[in-house]
Order: C-alpha cells, then sequence, then structure tokens
C-alpha cells in the first residue's frame, strides 16, 4: 500500500507548528511526525480512525487470512480502525471489538467496553459470539515503562492471554494475529503456536514505524 500524499503538506505543518510556541519540544516532534506521517493523511482521507487500520491491510494483503462471510474478534480494539477493516474485508455483523476504552459506534461491528484481563471478559465477548469464529487478531498493549525487558513481558503476556483465548474460541483453520515486541515471540509461547497452528510467522508491516519494536505473530491454520 503506498499512501497518497499531499503536495505542500510539509509547508503547511511548519506554519502551523511556528504558531506552537507554548507546546513542549518532545509533543511538537510528535505533531510533526504525526502531521507529515502519509498513512496519516491516508487514514483521514479514506475514513479510518486510526493509521494502525493500514497494518491489518497490509497483513492481509499478504496472508489472506480474511474472506468475506467470515466472523472476527479484535481485542486491544480502540479506536477502532483495525475493526473498521474487519467490517470491510468480512462483512457487517460478522465483527466484535473489544477494548478497555470506549470507542465511537461502528457500523456492522459489535462493540464492548471490557478490560480484556478480567476473569468474566473471555465469557462476555463470547455471549456477542454465534458460535466459533474465523479469525482472532489483537493489537493490545500495556502503557510503556521505558524498560526494555518489562515492557516485552508485559505485551507478551497480553499475547498469552489473547492466545488461550483464541484456542477457545476458532474454528479449525482459523487464524490467530497477535502484537508482539521485536526480539519475537517467548519460546513456549511459540511452541505453543506451532502446535496448534499450521503455520506461524513473524511479520512487520510497513505501516508500523521502523523506529517502533513492534512486531506481529501470524499463526494460520488453527488445528
Amino acid at each position: 500500500m503506498t499512501p497518497p500524499t499531499k503536495p505542500g503538506a510539509s509547508r503547511a505543518l511548519r506554519e502551523r507548528l511556528k504558531t506552537g510556541k507554548h507546546r513542549t519540544k518532545s509533543s511538537r516532534a510528535w505533531l510533526e511526525r504525526q502531521l507529515n506521517d502519509p498513512y496519516v493523511r491516508a487514514a483521514k482521507s479514506e475514513g479510518y480512525r486510526s493509521r494502525a487500520a493500514y497494518k491489518l491491510r497490509e497483513m492481509d494483503d499478504k496472508f489472506h487470512f480474511l474472506k468475506r462471510g467470515s466472523t472476527a474478534v479484535d481485542l486491544g480494539a480502540a479506536p477502532g480502525g483495525w475493526t473498521q477493516v474487519l467490517v470491510e474485508r468480512c462483512g457487517a455483523g460478522n465483527v466484535v471489538g473489544a477494548d478497555i476504552q470506549p470507542m465511537e459506534p461502528i457500523d456492522g461491528a459489535s462493540l464492548l467496553q471490557i478490560d480484556f484481563m478480567a476473569d468474566d471478559a473471555p465469557d462476555r465477548i463470547k455471549a456477542c459470539l454465534n458460535g466459533p469464529v474465523d479469525v482472532v487478531v489483537s493489537d493490545m498493549a500495556s502503557p510503556a515503562t521505558g524498560h526494555r525487558e518489562t515492557d516485552h513481558l508485559r505485551v507478551m503476556g497480553l499475547c498469552e492471554c489473547a492466545l488461550a483465548f483464541a484456542c477457545e474460541v476458532l474454528k479449525p483453520g482459523g487464524t490467530f494475529l497477535c502484537k508482539v515486541l521485536r526480539g519475537g515471540t517467548e519460546r513456549a509461547l511459540l511452541e505453543t503456536l506451532k502446535q496448534r497452528f499450521g503455520r506461524v510467522l513473524h511479520f512487520k508491516p510497513p505501516a508500523s514505524r521502523a523506529d517502533s519494536a513492534e512486531m506481529y505473530v501470524v499463526a494460520l491454520q488453527f488445528r
């Protein structure tokens, strides 16, 4: 995917940032990156709630796991970019999104504001499903601490919980996709994935920023 760019966007950006005298250096840098990011501009142009929508699109374009009529669960769905892509590619009424943060409604999707780590969360999500599903995706992340090992362990803990849920709800042949951090998947988790899925791959979509430590594990052909 090559996001559209608009001539003069950088010039307009610099002019706007000159007026931000009271912004911190870090906030100005963040704004500059956001406003110059072609995926951010593309998301606004195409009506996606976040640039992250292109990560899921790119992964599906490569691995072809989203099909019309498929059912899907989106864990860590807010603000809803991935859920929008799931509705587009799977169809209305086939998608459930869940996040601890509130989300504006998305046509064609059932949304739950729920802490996935709560004991009753899996059952509440299952109550919104009409039986087993074809795809479980998770873009869940915990607040960064700045300590690489701690952040990695936290994200892996979320991935393990997402996988346990996926193994409960996936149909044979289904797909599990989850965010991990650079360094890949922990050995024990990777072994579990290989036992339960026919193909397990790591992938960093082009829409994932080069300086980000995030990667995705894509597990296909659930058995």
